[in-house]
């Protein structure tokens, strides 16, 4: 799978355990921020720079995801794997 693909299942992932994905342009004090996890009036949501490579988009998806217990979901083995090697938050 490519970075974009992989993005795609991270964000439908995400959606399903109840994570909102938006994409926004975030500019803070001059400098452009990529995007994190949030909580936006009690709702869990991940901001995400809408020019962010696919590289920064599955990066920032993958530290909101760890966020959570995932254990009893099932997730594609490609992506079991990627949450379980990169780096957690």
């Amino acid at each position: 799978m490519n970075d974009h693909e992989i993005v795609s299942q991270l964000e439908e992932l995400a959606q399903r355990i109840g994570i909102a994905v938006r994409y926004e342009p975030l500019k803070v004090e001059g400098f452009v921020h990529a995007g994190g996890f949030c909580r936006v009036q009690g709702k869990d949501v991940v901001i995400i720079h809408k020019n962010a490579s696919a590289r920064e988009k599955r990066q920032i998806l993958v530290d909101a995801l760890k966020r959570r217990d995932l254990g009893g979901i099932f997730i594609l083995p490609s992506l079991r794997k990627l949450l379980d090697r990169e780096d957690g938050p």
